[in-house]
């Protein structure tokens, strides 16, 4: 399994990383944890599938907490004498930041049928179709589910929105 599907599973981590080295660490870390977990696994789609998914899950997981380490954005770039000015990048950082945690806690708050659907739409870049025939069920519903993602997670990330669910 690890010589015939590692490499679709770095292809898979790099679109979102784009950096080789801890590409490889998460796909080590991926199957590592798979031979740990292989007897309690139990795999209703198809095993590449399985794999993609869990690349990408594990992937946004080491994004998400690299973002909350990293330190360095928030040293100051002049070591001389304080100034009570602050640096506009450092500023717009801080807000980014901020936004990307929003987000990401309201995608990990959207019901699970709605995020697996909204997550394989936008970080997969899978076509409607696409989703529809993974996951057996019809563009509609994909459509329906997408509209119900966007508007939640534009309610949770500004407090607009509303109307009906």
């Amino acid at each position: 399994m690890f010589r015939q599907y590692y490499g679709t599973v770095c292809n898979t981590i790099n679109h979102y990383l784009r950096d080789r080295i801890k590409t490889e660490d998460v796909a080590q870390e991926m199957f590592a944890e798979l031979w740990t977990k292989r007897s309690q696994l139990t795999i209703h789609t198809s095993l590449p599938a399985y794999l993609r998914r869990m690349a990408v899950t594990r992937t946004l997981n080491y994004i998400r907490d690299s973002r909350k380490y990293n330190w360095e954005e928030l040293e100051p770039h002049d070591t001389g004498i304080y100034n009570a000015t602050v640096d506009p990048d450092i500023l717009l950082s801080i807000e980014e930041s901020e936004l990307s945690r929003k987000i990401d806690l309201a995608i990990r708050q959207l019901p699970e049928k709605c995020r697996v659907v909204f997550l394989m739409s936008r970080m997969e870049e899978m076509s409607y179709s696409e989703i529809s025939n993974q996951l057996g069920i019809s563009i509609k519903t994909v459509e329906n589910q997408i509209g119900k993602a966007l508007r939640l997670l534009r309610q949770s990330v500004t407090g607009i929105g509303g109307g009906k669910e």
